[in-house]
């Protein structure tokens, strides 16, 4: 499942790693190229919870592979042709696949975990890692033949495919098994109460992650080549130092919140990330690659950990929690990269990325006072 979790989440990194091509050889603006991201990102957001409520009344297994192909296929056209209006529905679609896929895997993550912060990090870690690969990916593949080569691209979707029917199937041969009724079995499937207003305060703290990380997906590799005078290459190895700090962020969360908690590791993550936007945005040159990866830090040690307090939080829809923590973690940030788009084109594009210091901080605020919620023991319920 964390394999085909990274062949997933490389379309959701690739849509920002494509962007400077479509700059470039497209000649669209700031506010164009973020619409990409917005029309692979809105979407998601949105159907994200909806598949969510679905996997909490029925298991969808299926949602699996076809999420997987649907993520795929997407960005597998994008390229293909001039038509802006084609090229948001290509990224539309690949949205969606990405949409259809995350509740139903951090769901059958949580019952094959068993609850554990370390076995949800490595699963959380497998996206990362598409992340990570994503950009290289692109690179190698865009700037070697052009956009007209981005069927090449849809090649991970078939590994993650085949990776997603087995697990599909080793997820229906465990339901046929009849579990046994015993006292701690029952005791296991015993789920708390819901608690909605810490959960949406939890929400909220993902929504301003999910800004800060879809702004610096979509514009540092355009702003580091402006930074340090560099080509194609030095925004390509900004963007990949931002995805793959994931991978080690990622597994010190997990570890550092069995030290400290949860929420006390989250919250310090936002004032590291704080801390490093603003290095970004003032320390000119080189050295600005220290503060995105500081960022990217800052962004990915709190990533599994709010999945799983979103799902101890509605213990009772852990589908839905984790349509919404798992899924706007990623999407729902695009629907601000127009703005900055906007921002950036009116003015400058330093200037356009100011706002990124804002979201830190309301997070901040929202988390403040939070209560970290009690475990919930997690059966492996068969249904």
């Amino acid at each position: 499942m964390s394999v085909a979790h990274a062949c997933v989440d490389v379309y959701q990194g690739a849509v920002a790693a494509l962007v400077p091509f479509f700059v470039s050889e497209r000649a669209y603006s700031y506010a164009a190229a973020s619409g990409i991201v917005l029309a692979a990102s809105l979407l998601s957001s949105v159907a994200q919870p909806l598949f969510g409520l679905l996997t909490d009344r029925w298991a969808l297994p299926w949602l699996l592979p076809l999420g997987a192909a649907a993520a795929g296929a997407g960005v597998a056209v994008c390229g293909v042709g001039g038509s802006y209006p084609l090229t948001l529905a290509a990224v539309a679609v690949s949205g969606i696949g990405v949409a259809a896929y995350h509740p139903e895997a951090a769901r059958a993550a949580r019952v094959t975990s068993e609850g554990r912060h370390t076995a949800m990090g490595w699963f959380a870690l497998g996206g990362n890692v598409g992340f990570a690969l994503a950009p290289p990916l692109v690179a190698a593949v865009v700037a070697t033949w052009g956009l007209r080569a981005s069927p090449v691209l849809g090649l991970p979707a078939l590994a993650g495919v085949a990776l997603c029917v087995a697990a599909a199937r080793s997820a229906a041969a465990a339901r046929a098994v009849p579990a046994p009724a015993t006292a701690a079995g029952t005791a296991a499937e015993a789920v708390g109460r819901d608690d909605w207003p810490a959960f949406l305060r939890l929400s909220g703290a993902v929504v301003c992650r999910s800004v800060v990380f879809v702004g610096l997906s979509a514009f540092v590799p355009l702003y580091v080549r402006e930074r340090t005078g560099g080509g194609e290459a030095a925004g390509t190895a900004a963007l990949c130092v931002l995805y793959a700090g994931g991978a080690v962020g990622t597994l010190a969360g997990s570890r550092l919140a069995g030290r400290h908690g949860r929420l006390t590791v989250v919250r310090r993550s936002y004032g590291v990330t704080l801390l490093a936007v603003a290095g970004v945005l003032l320390v000119p040159g080189p050295p600005l690659y220290l503060f995105v990866a500081l960022a990217s830090a800052g962004l990915y040690v709190p990533f599994s950990l709010l999945v799983t307090l979103g799902q101890d939080c509605l213990p009772r829809r852990v589908g839905t929690a984790s349509g919404v923590t798992l899924g706007l973690t990623v999407s729902v940030g695009g629907a601000a990269a127009p703005a900055i788009g906007a921002l950036a084109d009116a003015t400058s594009l330093r200037t356009g990325l100011l706002p990124l210091l804002l979201p830190p901080v309301a997070a901040w605020f929202l988390l403040r006072g939070l209560r970290e919620p009690a475990p919930i023991p997690v059966a492996r319920v068969r249904r």
